[in-house]
């Protein structure tokens, strides 16, 4: 049993959300640009940090992860549909890489930050 790694649960859920129906984007964070545009500046290549950009991962205390995901929608669905089926999404796609680590308590919240 190895413990789980962040950037890999951060991918997982990735994955997971922008292969949701209705799912436009991933909406990054300040932070995630800020570092982004750092990288870009000192370096010529990518890195894995533009392909987790919306995710945020924490561990808690009780053993598992939360996983908050923002994301861009498109607007011909119902916003609360497409909320409801990422969340579902990503808890399954990171609970399913954590079995493999020995943990399953998963948390994920969702925040549509837009439309489009």
């Amino acid at each position: 049993m190895t413990a789980p790694h962040r950037e890999d649960i951060q991918q997982a859920a990735a994955a997971a959300a922008l292969a949701a129906p209705g799912v436009a984007a991933l909406q990054p964070a300040l932070a995630d640009r800020l570092a982004l545009a750092a990288s870009r500046a000192t370096t010529a290549r990518t890195t894995s940090h533009q392909e987790a950009a919306g995710i945020r991962c924490e561990h808690i205390p009780e053993g598992g992860w939360h996983v908050e995901v923002r994301c861009i929608l498109h607007a011909d669905r119902r916003v609360v549909d497409i909320a409801r089926q990422v969340r579902e999404d990503v808890r399954t796609a990171v609970t399913a890489y954590m079995a493999q680590h020995g943990a399953t308590n998963v948390t994920v919240l969702v925040t549509v930050t837009r439309t489009v």
